[in-house]
């Protein structure tokens, strides 16, 4: 049915137009404009929503996350809140015995941080050693770059005193230097996957189910699943080909991991959606986490070794040779790069592989998350057109860790949306979920006001509008899919991807964005969630 939507705020995200009332038909837009003028041209059956000074404007756009991983994770134990090491032995004990897992399963959980328990460190297997000895243990940390398991756990992972360090991650080791702790630490935790998919044995329709669940919620109706595998594939696959995917989802195959062949096996759903699925290219993950301290540096850390700098995932010359590939392809590639050696890592092969194709179509590069990039590094990005997608929760989340781990001078930098904006750089948000709840909201409150955890100004001098940062999670984010012709702003022939605010975002005052609430998710036209 087509419906008039009046009596509010409404945003387009079209410079310059501020019409009174939005006509919705057949999932498209089909007009803005005056009030009277919108009463004429309805048909006669439209449904006027009075919008009673709410705010209508185009829904957010997901331009990196895990949808599959937080389908997964929608079913494990939830230890963000853990706040000591007894927090999160209760939890895992708890979720054990309601889940009734035995030593044929295997007790996964997510969500803790290091920075933030009493004890400040990192609860290896003498604590999850007193959750279980018999049922393999593997719990996530909150950025998902870490881990820790039990000791049944390394004992099936075949993971000993004698096990060397991945390339690319740490295994933890007790004070003789020997004897691992059960601590993993980023392609560590490969060795663990087998722990990993013990865990993972849910009903898949209430995977597909908790996997968009908290997007629609939070106003989101374009979904990103970043680093796909062939087992999130599978599960992707079989959500569209049962019509279950209420959003639009756009994945990123990883290339080390099979990546290449994947999307070639599925060209089909390269950069065409069959039942609100597509691919949208490649993925790359460089380093690590800036708060676990495992992103790669070109400067040393503080409070530590005094050389110590983190560390890549993986040498130049596996970059370059998988940078190569995606050009002389011409896919859009994305690459992690937390740390400032990890971006100049991706620069360099990116800049190297353009000059050696003569590659000069326009593929839209993009580096996520960003969090140290240095202006140096933004005007090389601004030269060859890579988008920042820029993970500026970080702000609020962890901006007092980054001040203690980097100094004033880098730490007030991170996620330097003003500075990208200033360079030409186009710049979207993320949050990446499952590390954080896909909240655009309060990652809009972030990027305008640059507020920790403590209270602290996190860089006043990269703080941005309230329109910058609307654009960041709308038009721009649809840049980053070639969808903004059909996506990310209210104009006549666009698709009809809506959210309805309680208020709008320019309206109240800055430090209230993140209070405001997400009244009605609209997708092709469709109410697809209402609070």
């Amino acid at each position: 049915m087509e419906k008039l939507y009046y009596n509010g705020s409404i945003i387009t995200m079209e410079d310059g137009a501020n019409p009174e009332a939005v006509i919705v038909r057949d999932g498209l837009i089909a007009f803005t404009g005056s009030f009277a003028e919108a009463r004429n041209m309805a048909e006669s059956n439209a449904e006027a929503v009075n919008l009673n000074g709410q705010c209508l404007m185009p829904s957010f756009i997901d331009p990196h996350s895990h949808i599959t991983t937080n389908g997964q994770i929608s079913l494990w134990a939830n230890l963000g809140s853990c706040e000591s090491y007894d927090d999160i032995i209760r939890t895992l004990r708890q979720y054990a015995h309601e889940k009734k897992i035995g030593p044929e399963g295997a007790i996964v959980g997510l969500g803790y941080d290091h920075n933030f328990l009493k004890e400040g460190g990192q609860p290896d297997k003498r604590i999850l050693d007193q959750v279980s000895t018999d049922i393999p243990i593997l719990i996530l940390h909150v950025s998902t770059h870490l881990a820790c398991v039990n000791s049944k756990a390394l004992e099936m992972s075949g993971i000993t005193k004698d096990t060397p360090d991945p390339q690319g991650g740490v295994i933890g080791r007790l004070e003789d230097g020997k004897e691992p702790s059960g601590y993993l630490e980023e392609t560590g935790m490969k060795l663990a996957d087998e722990i990993l998919a013990k865990g993972l044995r849910p009903d898949m329709m209430t995977a597909i189910y908790g996997m968009q669940k908290n997007y629609i919620e939070n106003g989101i109706t374009t979904v990103q699943d970043g680093s796909t595998k062939e087992d999130g594939w599978e599960v992707l696959k079989m959500a569209s080909d049962l019509s279950k995917l209420k959003l639009d989802v756009v994945a990123y195959p990883l290339m080390p991991a099979g990546g290449i062949d994947l999307l070639h096996k599925n060209k089909n759903l390269y950069g065409t959606y069959r039942n609100h699925l597509k691919i949208g290219g490649y993925k790359l993950v460089l380093d690590g986490s800036p708060q676990g301290r495992s992103a790669w540096m070109s400067k040393p850390y503080l409070n530590g070794d005094p050389d110590y700098c983190g560390y890549p995932w993986m040498t130049d010359e596996q970059v370059e040779g998988f940078v190569r590939t995606a050009v002389t392809e011409k896919v859009q590639l994305l690459a992690h790069c937390n740390g400032d050696a990890a971006s100049e890592q991706y620069l360099r092969a990116y800049e190297r592989a353009l000059k050696e194709t003569g590659c000069t179509d326009d593929l839209r590069p993009v580096m996520i998350h960003c969090q140290t990039v240095r202006n140096d590094q933004l005007d090389r990005m601004a030269k060859l057109s890579m988008i920042a997608s820029i993970f500026v929760g970080h702000v609020f989340y962890w901006g007092d860790v980054h001040v203690k781990n980097f100094g004033p001078a880098r730490g007030n930098h991170v996620s330097p949306a003003r500075d990208a904006l200033d360079r030409g750089v186009r710049v979207n948000f993320h949050q990446d979920t499952p590390v954080t709840q896909p909240d655009m909201l309060h990652s809009i409150w972030c990027a305008v006001n640059r507020v920790s955890r403590t209270g602290a100004v996190i860089g006043e001098d990269q703080k941005i509008s309230v329109y910058e940062a609307l654009k960041a999670v709308t038009i721009d984010a649809a840049y980053e899919y070639f969808e903004e012709d059909s996506k990310g702003s209210i104009r006549v022939g666009k698709q009809a991807d809506l959210v309805i605010l309680e208020q709008s975002p320019l309206l109240v005052k800055p430090m209230d964005i993140r209070n405001i609430q997400v009244m009605e998710t609209i997708k092709d036209g469709e109410t697809i969630y209402r609070r």
